[in-house]
């Protein structure tokens, strides 16, 4: 009878030690560039992006 070896939490860390900056070296040579938006300066409200929302979701009470 075989014995099926379940994976424990040293075999998970060594696994994403690993595999972590193989992936941040994929997306860094992806080749594509974001461009930021360039914000208003002038405006004294604040400015609605994604960011601002998720910020103002997660403070309410």
């Amino acid at each position: 009878m075989t014995q099926k070896k379940e994976a424990s939490r040293r075999d998970f860390l060594k696994l994403a030690g690993t595999t972590a900056p193989i992936a941040a070296v994929a997306v860094a040579t992806s080749g594509t560039q974001a461009e930021a938006a360039e914000p208003d300066l002038t405006s004294t409200k604040m400015q609605d992006t994604a960011h601002t929302r998720a910020y103002l979701a997660s403070a309410k009470f």
